[in-house]
């Protein structure tokens, strides 16, 4: 049986972790919209399995140097504090160029990123849900990102809510990513309050949506990797339980 848990909120996730009935747990370390260095938790973290996810706007694909530059410290730093609290991997965001750019800069981009980056623990990116030039939206783009990165040590985060929003069908899912990838490492399990290839990233939860349940758990069955729920927190402890219940 697979480890499920929910991102929850960075003041005493342990607690959080207890009142939904979480074996994992993924949070912040900070302002997920800021640029500020990282915060470890006051509390320690404990019985539990952690993640940490950076920051929305690291965006290390991009070839504006403000934000370019302020990422990948940015993503060194959240690296360095998720491991000095004990996480499994750090969870970033593909990014994104601007829509009339050269996608391959974005590759190439990661690719020093990579070539530069001292990693204590796994970098784990994530498929994203919108943007017509992301670099992990479809998976013909992961696919490029994955070819440009070859020889790294690079994880991958699945979110079934993206996957649907970003107009790839669930079925048979995990078969064609680890086909491009080679492994899943986490599974982000979410339903999607928005129809199929609408681009927009909005949560819902489980069986509260408009992804057929079916459909996500079988790809938490076939992933075979640790589960976080980053659903609505007032449905959070039900989700976990259907979840167990139906896997």
């Amino acid at each position: 049986m697979v480890r499920i848990g929910a991102h929850v909120h960075n003041d005493d996730p342990a607690a959080h972790a207890e009142a939904v009935g979480a074996e994992v747990v993924q949070f912040f370390l900070g302002d997920p919209q800021g640029y500020k260095a990282p915060v470890l938790p006051e509390k320690p973290v404990e019985g539990v399995d952690i993640y940490v996810h950076a920051p929305y706007l690291v965006n290390v694909a991009t070839t504006n140097n403000r934000i370019r530059i302020p990422s990948r410290k940015l993503l060194q730093q959240h690296l360095d504090a998720a491991a000095r609290i004990g996480a499994k991997g750090l969870i970033v965001h593909g990014g994104h160029l601007g829509k009339d750019e050269d996608p391959q800069k974005g590759f190439d981009n990661w690719r020093k990123v990579f070539e530069r980056l001292e990693q204590p623990i796994p970098v784990l990116i994530e498929n994203t849900a919108g943007g017509d030039n992301a670099m992990a939206r479809r998976l013909d783009s992961i696919a490029r990102l994955w070819e440009t990165l070859d020889g790294f040590d690079v994880g991958f985060c699945l979110d079934t809510c993206h996957a649907h929003a970003g107009g790839e069908e669930l079925v048979g899912l995990v078969e064609r990513v680890k086909a491009i990838t080679g492994r899943i490492d986490l599974i982000h399990c979410n339903d999607s309050r928005d129809a199929f290839d609408s681009g927009a990233d909005r949560h819902a939860n489980l069986c509260n949506g408009q992804i057929d349940p079916e459909l996500i758990l079988e790809v938490c069955r076939t992933a075979g990797a640790p589960i976080v729920v980053e659903t609505p927190a007032e449905g959070q402890a039900e989700d976990i339980a259907f979840l167990r219940k139906n896997l």
